[in-house]
């Protein structure tokens, strides 16, 4: 809702050749949202109307569309409540609009993956299409973010090795990435969520205490 701020993120993504579409209140956010279906969305938090969370939220159920999301919020755990409701990425006001760009090049880089192959775990209990960039269990396909994904595909990929926070954000996020190692803790705690039967008896992400994650799963 600054303009002038709205104006100089715009020029800058226009310059490198994106299609930008702005708003500057919640409600009408979402309206376009549905109009135009993004490829990306940055969003500020602090909004008139509709609270950049409560939109992040809505988005959420129902498209995985990569989130970036502005604010002048700088504590850690406003941080990690951000990417508990589905955000990417979360830049802090004051930023630089390069640093911004270059999130957003990272963000769609990941999306972007063009491997063509299904990995299959427990008798097709947990499925993985690189393909499609979608994920099944029992035959239903979960929603997840990109982050997710690509934690979930990392360590799918490498069953059985232990990475630890940092190596993950190398491997699965990109060593550009620019965040709190605790926020991989986050992602773990969702991607369980969505594919464990049981999250306190997980058989797909374990943890290895003191050192790490890794991924258990028969691939069958």
């Amino acid at each position: 809702d600054e303009v002038k701020l709205l104006e100089i993120v715009k020029e800058y993504l226009l310059k490198e050749g994106y299609e930008v579409y702005t708003s500057t209140n919640g409600e009408e956010a979402l309206k376009l949202f549905d109009i135009v279906k993004p490829d990306f969305l940055i969003l500020d938090l602090m909004l008139p109307g509709i609270s950049g969370e409560d939109i992040c939220l809505k988005i959420r159920e129902k498209s995985t569309v990569p989130i970036i999301m502005l604010t002048a919020k700088t504590s850690e755990e406003e941080k990690i409540n951000g990417l508990s409701i589905g955000a990417d990425d979360y830049i802090t006001k004051p930023f630089s609009p390069r640093e911004l760009v270059m999130r957003v090049k990272t963000v769609l880089r990941r999306v972007g993956g063009e491997d063509k192959n299904i990995l299959s775990y427990n008798n097709g209990d947990l499925e993985i299409n690189i393909d499609e960039m979608s994920v099944r269990k029992k035959g239903s396909e979960i929603k997840f973010t990109p982050n997710e994904y690509s934690i979930l595909l990392i360590l799918a990929q490498n069953s059985n090795k232990v990475f630890s926070r940092t190596n993950l954000i190398d491997s699965a996020l990109g060593y550009d990435y620019v965040g709190y190692e605790r926020t991989i803790d986050t992602h773990i705690k969702n991607i369980r969520q969505k594919i464990e039967t049981n999250i306190k008896e997980p058989q797909y992400l374990v943890t290895v205490y003191g050192m790490g994650y890794k991924f258990l799963g028969d691939q069958k």
